[in-house]
């Protein structure tokens, strides 16, 4: 994500100096202070760094040969199945298969790390490859944000290190600028994209067709994401300045101009998604993370490449903002642009994690700090980073795609401070990988971060960044054969020269920020920070900072924390009322809503329903903390409804060759043993006959005291469980009948029983769809004896080596969950449902539609779990049930439904008929994933 670091740093430069004079110094001395490290923390001795150096090597062979020999010439491999990722062939993903163009994009993606690891040869060849195989003329519709950062930014990245190794004499001598010319092409088949009156591109594009003829199959998008139309500006302007062909700068440079003059002007906030025919905001929330994140990256690096100081005086306006309302250290929370003081959720995307990278190239180390300890408690607690967790630091969504953002902050922290608490860090980054993502094929995503279950998706920002950062973090400046402090990293971590700020300047450099705002250049950084200042003159200043952290995640039990307006504690009022202590009963409380506006209903059925209606606020302050209060008993009702669910569980592969590095995402069951409460099963796998178990076993000796395999269909689950039960068998594992269903595409749903007593069954029963069910049958095949291990979770591989450890017991991290939070209602009329607590104890929250009037459609929200399968891990995210950390003291009793095998599963969020109208907004969680995926960054 961030610049590359530093030479050393004087004495400041002068006051906008010209930049041809400061462009090889300013942009890099503020990560230089490698000499200042924590005496807390005990400094690496160079044969460890080595060690580590070399280990990473071997990670990045066994990633980049196994794709080499198992997936190339396709886009990207799958680790799992040790295949290629072919698009077209494979069920589709959405909107993560738009970066797949069928131009071998792991392959261009990983040139430039190739030479960062001194790998110069496979270089050489890959290079080769690349010209005589790659084909950009493609009919295949990509993300224009995808295909610059991966391919484009790959391409040039691959041709500067390409001339720089011709110019060195020893490699590349018969290179000559054909990755440019591919690059070139690349740019002008992506130039349509922006034919859109406010200079926004469209979001995609087809290669071969262009954009809105008939067979291009796209050019009806009205939206795009802020980072989608405002990442560009590096890649374009390089091939600009490579080339001597000014319009793709001219192009990247109107799309940056405006989203700023869109910018909300009160806050000097950007919103996540933008109409580019019309420049109005359709999501108007903001933070650092997905939609936005790369936009201000850009901004700074811009600045960085192109020594124009308007990219400066934007980005330091944005973060000014930025720092006054998102962050809240450790954390950024996202917020309205137009209510700046107000969060919009209160839930973390793994995408902000490339932030305190951003700040150190900014010079602002403390909350750089202070944010990185806290994703790093995340991390510790977890293993990875979720793609989203919430305040009080419990999984939001629990996948994780082997994201370089954390490692790449981590090396510019270490770069700025020379602290080796950070190599510490790197060094747990590495163990990890290799202990829970490894597998004989690659690395694989995680599905699921709690059961350390797998995802057969390898990315090729995985092999881009985290092998070049992990690299760079462990080297010595002799051990890289190149100045990396010669060049700017983009946001896939490609390698562009600081000499190109000087070459082919035909853009005219016109000051556009001052016609938008009033600057006051006080308060602006116009010269490099000195790294004395960086700490002040206590060597334990970076310690001090990260040790208030240190137990933020594990030991404390954080309630959700929400901005609450200082001037009111100034004042000694009391914090606002909050939806989990609200009790109808209590006239205190009765008469804080109505001072927030909102208003109290008892219905005939002994329910309450709570309505609020801003304008009858006492004060705008208080209309506020009762949008909050309605957001509250949102997201508290979404967690009772789901709070009674059960968690996914896993299936591991424990034999050879495999060694518990496959794990398989798997269903539970109603009924059986409960392998949250019990210990783990493990035994062979065996087919039991008849395959769909719903008879007698023929073969019982075959199954006896092993893991009985059986087909989905003809019976109910429970008759299953038993007949194998009944044959010895130790526990089951149900495979779906229905060809090609994946985990990856289709939510996972419990088992349910047979409408009678199931106290009978006493084994563990699992639930695997086809595709995972075929990973262990194809196993079968070719080894003959499978051994898997059923448990909550994926256990650590070195014990399911060691036969005499197996029965010790292993601590495990809390399996706490976040369910999917509702999102902000924007509205100045809310609705929400209560079960009245003078009848019911349980103090449950039930959607009744029904009971609000045709006057309250548009402007209203009821309580309503709504249905949400556009991704399987928001369909079975859990509430913490250890009683550790919980906001709710009673839980929403469920009732399972008994149904037939055709329709077996009870799904993960139950399904309530929605009102369009009124819960538009709440599916924003889901777009914002969506967006995440999209916005790999």
């Amino acid at each position: 994500m961030s610049e590359a670091g530093g030479r050393g740093c004087g004495s400041p430069v002068p006051q906008r100096a010209p930049w041809s004079l400061v462009a090889a110094t300013a942009a890099i001395c503020l990560v230089s202070a490698t000499s200042v490290w924590t005496v807390g923390a005990e400094p690496m001795s160079r044969e460890e760094k080595q060690k580590l150096g070399n280990q990473v090597l071997e990670m990045f062979d066994h990633a980049y040969g196994n794709y080499m020999e198992h997936a190339y010439p396709a886009d990207e491999l799958m680790p799992l199945t040790c295949r290629g990722r072919v698009r077209g062939q494979e069920p589709s993903r959405g909107d993560v298969d738009d970066a797949l163009g069928k131009f071998s994009l792991t392959l261009i993606d990983s040139l430039d790390t190739l030479v960062v690891l001194n790998k110069t040869k496979e270089f050489e060849d890959a290079v080769r490859k690349v010209l005589r195989d790659v084909n950009l003329d493609n009919d295949v519709v990509v993300s224009v944000f995808e295909t610059n950062i991966r391919v484009l930014g790959g391409l040039l990245g691959g041709h500067s290190l390409a001339i720089m190794l011709k110019e060195k004499g020893e490699y590349m001598q018969w290179y000559n600028d054909e990755l440019l010319q591919m690059a070139k092409q690349l740019g002008y088949k992506l130039l349509p994209a922006f034919n859109t009156t406010s200079g926004l591109p469209y979001p995609r594009i087809n290669l071969k067709f262009g954009i809105r003829k008939p067979e291009a199959r796209t050019g009806t998008e009205t939206d795009t994401c802020t980072a989608c139309a405002g990442t560009l500006i590096l890649e374009f302007a390089a091939l600009s300045r490579f080339t001597g062909a000014t319009i793709f700068e001219e192009y990247a440079r109107k799309a940056l101009d405006f989203l700023w003059e869109k910018r909300q002007r009160s806050s000097n906030l950007v919103g996540v998604t933008i109409n580019i025919h019309t420049g109005d905001w359709v999501r108007k929330d903001s933070g650092v993370g997905a939609g936005i994140d790369s936009y201000y990256e850009y901004l700074l690096k811009a600045y960085v490449l192109l020594g124009d100081d308007s990219f400066l005086e934007r980005f330091n306006t944005h973060y000014d903002a930025i720092m006054r309302y998102i962050s809240q250290p450790p954390l950024l929370l996202d917020v309205h642009i137009h209510k700046p003081m107000l969060n919009a959720r209160t839930w973390m995307d793994a995408l902000l994690a490339f932030f305190p990278g951003l700040q150190v190239l900014k010079g602002d180390i403390r909350p750089a700090i202070e944010t990185h300890e806290m994703l790093y408690q995340v991390i510790k607690k977890h293993n990875f980073l979720p793609e989203a967790f919430t305040t009080d630091f419990r999984v939001h969504w629990a996948q994780h795609p082997l994201r370089p953002e954390f490692a790449e902050s981590t090396y510019f922290l270490y770069k700025a401070t020379g602290d080796p608490y950070y190599l510490e860090v790197g060094k747990t980054l590495i163990e990890n990988l290799n202990k829970y993502a490894r597998v004989p094929c690659g690395f694989a995503a995680m599905k699921d971060v709690r059961t350390g279950s797998h995802e057969d998706r390898m990315d090729s920002f995985f092999l881009a960044e985290m092998f070049k950062y992990l690299y760079l973090l462990f080297a010595d400046k002799e051990d890289i054969i190149f100045d990396i402090e010669d060049y700017i990293f983009t946001t896939e971590a490609h390698l562009l020269p600081l000499w190109l700020s000087t070459t082919n300047q035909s853009i005219s450099k016109k000051n556009t920020t001052s016609e938008y705002t009033e600057l006051d250049d006080s308060n602006f950084d116009w010269t490099c920070p000195n790294t004395q200042i960086l700490f002040p003159n206590d060597p334990l200043y970076a310690q001090s900072i990260r040790e208030p952290l240190k137990n933020v995640v594990d030991k404390s039990c954080p309630r959700g924390i929400i901005r609450v307006r200082e001037e009111s504690f100034r004042s000694g009022a009391k914090p606002p009322l909050r939806a989990r202590d609200f009790m109808a009963t209590n006239p205190e409380h009765l008469e804080i809503l109505k001072k927030m506006g909102v208003s109290l209903i008892h219905l005939k059925d002994g329910r309450v329903q709570l309505v609020q209606h801003a304008i009858q606020a006492a004060s705008s302050i208080d209309a506020e903390d009762g949008l909050r209060f309605m957001q509250e008993m949102i997201e508290l009702s979404s967690q009772q409804q789901k709070e009674q669910q059960l968690p996914p569980r896993a299936v591991q592969i424990v034999s050879h060759p495999f060694f518990g590095r496959v794990v398989l995402t798997a269903g539970p069951a109603q009924f059986g043993l409960d392998l949250s409460k019990h210990k783990e099963t493990r035994g062979f796998v065996a087919s039991s006959k008849p395959y769909n178990g719903c008879s007698e076993l023929t073969n019982p000796e075959a199954v006896m005291g092993k893991i009985a395999l059986i087909q989905r269909g003809q019976c109910m689950f429970a008759e299953k469980a038993r007949n194998i039960q009944n044959a010895g068998a130790i526990g089951g594992i149900v495979i779906d009948d229905n060809e090609g269903s994946s985990s990856d595409t289709a939510p996972l749903f419990q088992m349910a029983g047979d409408g009678k007593d199931t106290d009978d069954i006493k084994i563990p029963m699992l639930f695997l769809f086809s595709k995972e069910g075929s990973i262990i049958l194809d196993a079968i095949r070719e080894y003959e004896e499978v051994e898997v291990l059923l448990s909550d979770k994926a256990k650590d591989r070195a014990i399911l080596k060691d036969p005499e450890m197996e029965n010790e017991e292993q601590p495990s991290s809390e399996n706490d969950s976040q369910n999917q939070s509702a999102e902000q209602i924007s509205s100045s009329s809310q609705e929400v449902d209560l079960v009245d607590q003078e009848s019911s104890e349980e103090n449950s929250l039930n959607s009744h539609p029904e009971s609000l009037s045709p006057a309250d459609m548009d402007n209203a929200a009821s309580i309503s779990p709504s249905e949400q399968t556009s991704n399987p891990t928001e369909n079975h995210e859990t509430a913490n049930l250890n009683g550790e950390c919980t906001d709710l003291d009673n839980q929403l009793q469920e009732q399972s439904e008994t149904e037939e095998d055709s329709n077996p599963n009870v799904s993960w969020g139950k399904k309530v008929q929605p009102i369009d109208s009124i819960l538009a907004d709440w599916n924003e969680d889901i777009e914002a994933f969506e967006m995440m995926e999209k916005d790999e960054l």
